[in-house]
Formats: structure tokens, C-alpha cells, sequence
């Protein structure tokens, strides 16, 4: 057997603590234990994007701008890695192209090496702005390709999408399987097939929540992956990432052998051992196996969500009613992929046509834009029926979605002019303009609290110490 060793992204800092504990891990929490990630010979470290920015600023008062920066001074050697939503950013709607391009040189300049670009619906129209700016500004594109079923996806289809990005310039292809759907024999046949058609370097993303992604990584080496992503064990499994150290194990003495040194990763391990006790209460989903996904095919944080709004309604009863709905609401739209944001226009659709006792007769805002065309190009045509009912005569756009949009740079920075401290957060105002500005205000009052108490410190001791913002 030739010699194959694959390379391992670690997603503790992001994907693994999102999948199992709402995105809730606190930047304190982080710090101790970066400088023995940073030497355990990961290849890179998923620590930033995602809901990572949301959440710093909605519930944990932090500036995600400030994570990324205290996270790259403590990691020296190993590449620091984000999920951007393509034209999305890191949020539900797609952006403007000068928000996209100000975003991906602001992050890239404050030290992000690897940029993982997808796009929910795999419209790569919706990928190309960011792929053209992060290799403009000299990181690491990584293209993206979503893994789902159904009777429109299949191999030949995930090829022909990595080789239009292959077209855009990407340095590398990632397999999303955000649901847990991939089989361990598709997954070989996948890689196989990518690697021997594909220049570029095969990465493959699985959460466990099926149970198949440590047979499907296993697998994915025999094939010829060149990186795959894990989570350290007390952060592993359930709806997050298969563990780093099980992998590690089973490849050690092979041709596959990783080099990892199991001792290390397991002294990490017992650190977020502790830390993973702090965050008992966002623990919405078991660590077990829910094959129940192979059917309705929801993502772990889909689940949650849906589970959310039934209780809000006071309408939990109707649970296994709405997980039965959603497969016929995606298969009338198109048969898209269940990621943000179609997983969460998909199923607040199902739940309403439940809720409601009739199919349709409550259409929010988003399915509407969706069947517009302005979140891209489904991937199958949408139901005839079911779009007369939600748009009626309406024709759907065929141009880029984002050709439609105004600038959005300017209004940000007017928006926030009273309490910007740094340009980074007309970003942060541009993207989630319904939660920034009650976080850039509290962080000034804060501060605005903190430079008086130095000011009556310094007139009584002298010159007060100078704390960069």
C-alpha cells in the first residue's frame, strides 16, 4: 500500500462547540489551551465564521474582530481557518459585493490563512466575489462543495461543481456534509472520483450525527483525501465532528499513519473535559447516534431550531408532523441542500404549513425571496404549483443575485458613526445591523467608564498606563 498521510483541521474553536453547545464557548475559555493546540501538528484550526460572529456580539458581549486577534497572537504555527457563507458572509441574506470584498480583506489582513467558501444552494455565482478577493488579498480559497441527497444530486454533479471552482481559482475542494448523510462507500467513490479529475487538494467535512463519518473518513483516506476535519473528543460526535484522537489510532502503524502524538491530543482532551462542563446548559442535542437524519435529512442545529419555534407556539405535540414536512417542502423547492440559510427557510416553511392545517397559506418573507431567485439557482425547478401559490405571476431573477444589491459600506459607517472605534466595525454593522449597534454601544460606554476611572487615577498617581482599544 502506497504512502498516504492525511492532514487534520481541528474545529474545536468553531464548528464543534456551534454543534453542540449553541455556539456559546467564551474566548476565556480558548486562550489556556491555544499554545498546546498550536503544537500538536494540526494542519489548520477552524476557529472563526460560522455563527461565531453573531453570537460574540448577541449573547457572550465580546468582539468577534478582537477573537480572531487574541487567537492568531497565541497560534503561531498552525494556519487559522474560517467558514464564510460566501455572498451570505456570516449571515442569512446575501451582502452587497463591497461588504463581501472589505470583509474578506479585513479578516485575511487580521490573520485568517484559510477561507472555506460555500454557498447553500452550490450556485457558485454566489462563491466568486469571495474566492476572487481572498486570493487577491493572499490566503487560502478554499471552494466548497455541499453534500446532500437526492434524485438531482449525485457524483458526476459534486465534480462538475468542484471544477467550476477549480475554474474561479480555488486552492482547494472541501466536501461539506453538514448533515451527516455521506456513506462510507459514496465517500470513497467521491474522493476517488474528485481526485482523479481535481488538481487541487480534497478536504472532507462530516458531522457524526448519523453515526457513519469516522467509517466515512476512513474510508475518504483509502481514496486518497488529503485533509479531513476533527474535533477533540470531548468535543466530538453528536451532530459535531468525528474525534480527532479515535482517528489518529486507527491510522497509526499504516501507510496513513498521521504522526500525531495521541498523548498530546489527549492531554487537550482532558482540558475541554473541564471547560465542556461550563456550557451544560446550551447542550441541546445528545452525543448519541439519531440515524432518524437519514431520512428527513436536518442538520443537528436545524433540529434545535425547529424544536424552538414548536415550543414557542406551545405546538411541540406537531414535532414528528413538521420533521415529516420538511423532505415535501424541499423536494417542491428545488431539492436544496439543508445549510444556512435553506435549512432555515425550508423548515420555518414546514412548520408553518403544519401550524396552519393548510399547505402554503403562510408564506414568509424568505421562501418568497427564495423562489424569487434571490438567494441563487435552485438546484432542481421548484414545483410549478407551489410557486404559482407563493409568488404567483412573479418572474424569478436569472441574473446574480448580488448584481441587484446596493453598496452597503457607506450607510454602515453612517449608521454607527456616534460609537465606531475601529473600521472593522462598520463590518460588524453592515452584516448584523439589528444586533450591532446595542453591543458597539455598550462597548463604548464601557470604555468611556474605564478611561474616567484612569483619568481620576492619573490626577491623583500621574500619567495613566495608555490600553490600546
Amino acid at each position: 500500500m502506497a504512502k498516504h498521510v492525511p492532514k487534520l483541521c481541528d474545529t474545536s474553536l468553531r464548528d464543534a462547540h456551534q454543534s453542540l453547545f449553541a455556539t456559546r464557548m467564551k474566548i476565556e475559555h480558548m486562550i489556556p489551551v491555544l499554545e498546546q493546540i498550536d503544537a500538536a501538528g494540526y494542519y489548520s484550526l477552524e476557529m472563526w465564521g460560522g455563527a461565531t460572529f453573531d453570537t460574540c456580539m448577541r449573547f457572550l458581549n465580546e468582539d468577534p474582530w478582537e477573537r480572531l486577534w487574541t487567537i492568531r497572537k497565541h497560534i503561531k504555527n498552525t494556519k487559522l481557518q474560517m467558514l464564510l457563507r460566501g455572498q451570505n458572509i456570516l449571515g442569512y441574506r446575501n451582502y452587497p459585493d463591497d461588504v463581501v470584498e472589505e470583509f474578506v480583506r479585513a479578516m485575511v489582513k487580521g490573520g485568517i490563512d484559510i477561507v472555506r467558501i460555500f454557498d447553500a444552494l452550490n450556485d457558485v455565482r454566489n462563491m466568486q466575489t469571495a474566492i476572487r478577493v481572498t486570493k487577491e488579498a493572499g490566503a487560502h480559497a478554499q471552494g466548497t462543495v455541499v453534500y446532500t441527497i437526492s434524485p438531482v444530486h449525485d457524483i458526476p454533479l459534486y465534480v462538475k461543481i468542484a471544477q467550476e471552482l477549480v475554474a474561479l481559482g480555488v486552492d482547494s475542494i472541501c466536501v461539506k456534509d453538514m448533515a451527516g448523510l455521506i456513506s462510507p462507500y459514496t465517500a470513497y467513490e467521491l474522493v476517488k472520483e474528485l481526485k482523479e479529475e481535481i488538481p487541487v487538494p480534497i478536504n472532507l467535512h462530516c458531522h457524526y450525527t448519523s453515526g457513519m463519518a469516522s467509517m466515512a473518513y476512513l474510508k475518504a483516506v483509502e481514496a486518497g483525501v488529503d485533509i479531513l476535519d476533527t474535533a477533540s473528543s470531548p468535543l466530538a460526535m453528536g451532530t459535531s465532528q468525528p474525534p480527532a484522537e479515535s482517528l489518529v489510532a486507527a491510522l497509526a502503524g499504516t501507510p496513513h499513519d498521521t504522526g500525531l502524538d495521541l498523548k498530546h491530543l489527549s492531554d487537550i482532551a482532558d482540558y475541554w473535559r473541564e471547560v465542556k462542563k461550563e456550557y451544560e446548559q446550551f447542550a441541546t442535542v445528545s452525543t448519541g447516534v439519531d440515524t432518524n437524519v437519514l431520512s428527513y435529512q436536518i442538520p443537528g442545529g436545524m433540529i434545535s431550531n425547529l424544536s424552538s419555534q414548536l415550543e414557542q407556539q406551545q405546538a411541540l405535540d406537531k414535532y414528528r408532523a413538521c420533521l415529516a414536512e420538511v423532505p415535501k417542502v424541499r423536494q417542491e423547492l428545488g431539492y436544496p441542500p439543508l445549510v444556512t440559510p435553506t435549512s432555515q427557510i425550508v423548515g420555518t416553511q414546514a412548520v408553518f404549513n403544519v401550524l396552519m392545517g393548510e399547505r402554503y397559506k403562510v408564506v414568509p418573507t424568505e421562501v418568497k425571496n427564495y423562489v424569487l431567485g434571490y438567494y441563487g439557482r435552485p438546484p432542481a425547478p421548484i414545483d410549478p404549483e407551489v410557486q404559482q401559490k407563493i409568488i404567483g405571476d412573479e418572474e424569478p431573477i436569472t441574473v446574480r443575485p448580488a448584481d441587484l444589491i446596493e453598496p452597503g459600506l457607506e450607510k454602515a459607517k453612517k449608521a454607527i458613526a456616534a460609537y465606531m472605534q475601529k473600521p472593522e466595525d462598520i463590518l460588524s454593522q453592515a452584516l448584523f445591523p439589528q444586533v450591532a449597534p446595542n453591543f458597539l454601544k455598550e462597548r463604548l460606554a464601557a470604555k468611556t467608564a474605564v478611561d474616567y476611572n484612569l483619568a481620576e487615577a492619573a490626577a491623583e498617581d500621574g500619567p495613566a498606563p495608555y490600553y490600546p482599544v
